[in-house]
């Protein structure tokens, strides 16, 4: 493996086994999947773009290492706040001792809260929001519709937010996918900062609910995309659970089973990253082998699963695809 950079030398050398063995055999398995001509979604949960998961997934966009992701509407927003906000941003060390009361008073500041960093709600959110209001009601007199992650490309290719970057713009993975047009899906949009304050416009009668293409659509999106690009198989890496994983990977048996297209194949790869425990009917923590029961993987597809922290993971098996 002497292409391989320092990074994933190291990787290969001292992660043996146990979960560490897992980080590498899943890294090797997702490199075999690109190297066999196959695609490759990437779902982001959690807050994954606070932690700047950017700084690396933006160069996995660039060199073509994924080919379609599912995020939360979270996720979308976040990225693109860091972009614009990183100096406000502030930092909570010892968040696990702060108290009720002290929590309370990071909000009467505009800092909310996401683990160790606060996102300051002024410069962030309020930023965001003139511009994309804009492009919102300009898209809704025209008559147009678009899904929320087309929206925030029109944001960033638009240039309105130039005047505000605070971060390197190749550390935006948001603006990598709005540079190739990435295709996404945004499951549950609607629960995002972005989406409340889009249903604020609806509930005030300023913006029509329809000029947001909806999460069906979304879906119906996916299920084309998926059946125009499985020649090769399509591979699921999953950071954290929930609904940026859920929604995806259910495409293949709502196809197979719903649509009857029992030509349809499964995801031809497997691997999350969690530290969901695997019990009480947590979904997040369900093994691999339980989507075999509801039709997504095949008994030979490559399965991996993760017991660890994504923000260590995510960027060592990125590192790995890299050759870094």
């Amino acid at each position: 493996m002497s292409h391989k950079g320092a990074i994933s030398q190291f990787i290969e050398k001292y992660y043996l086994h146990f979960n560490a063995a897992s980080v590498v055999d899943a890294a090797k398995g997702y490199e075999a999947q690109l190297e066999g001509g196959s695609k490759m979604l990437v779902s982001l949960a959690g807050a994954m773009s606070t932690a700047e998961l950017g700084k690396i997934f933006a160069e996995v966009i660039r060199k073509d290492k994924v080919h379609i992701v599912s995020c939360t509407g979270a996720n979308l927003e976040e990225d693109v706040m860091n972009l614009v906000a990183h100096s406000h941003y502030k930092r909570v060390p010892n968040y696990r001792d702060l108290t009720p009361k002290e929590e309370w008073e990071l909000l009467e500041k505009g800092l909310n809260r996401v683990t160790d960093t606060c996102i300051p709600e002024e410069e962030a959110f309020r930023r965001l929001q003139e511009h994309i209001v804009k492009i919102w009601k300009d898209a809704e007199d025209k008559g147009e519709r678009y899904f929320p992650h087309e929206f925030m490309y029109k944001l960033l290719l638009s240039g309105v937010l130039e005047q505000y970057y605070e971060i390197d713009i190749k550390d935006s993975w948001m603006y990598a996918a709005a540079q190739v047009n990435l295709p996404m899906v945004v499951p549950g949009w609607e629960d995002s900062t972005m989406g409340n304050i889009f249903a604020s416009y609806v509930l005030k009668g300023e913006l029509k609910a329809t000029t947001m293409k909806s999460g069906i659509e979304y879906m119906t999106f996916l299920a084309d995309w998926y059946t125009e690009n499985s020649n090769d198989g399509i591979g699921f890496f999953q950071i954290g659970g929930g609904i940026a994983g859920d929604f995806p990977i259910c495409v293949v048996p709502m196809l197979y089973q719903d649509m009857e297209r029992t030509d349809t194949p499964f995801w031809s790869y497997f691997c999350q990253i969690s530290d969901a425990t695997t019990s009480y009917g947590s979904y997040s923590g369900a093994v691999p082998n339980e989507k075999i029961t509801w039709g997504k993987l095949a008994v030979d597809t490559p399965k991996f699963i993760i017991e660890s922290d994504a923000t260590i993971v995510a960027p060592l098996i990125f590192a790995y695809l890299l050759d870094m």
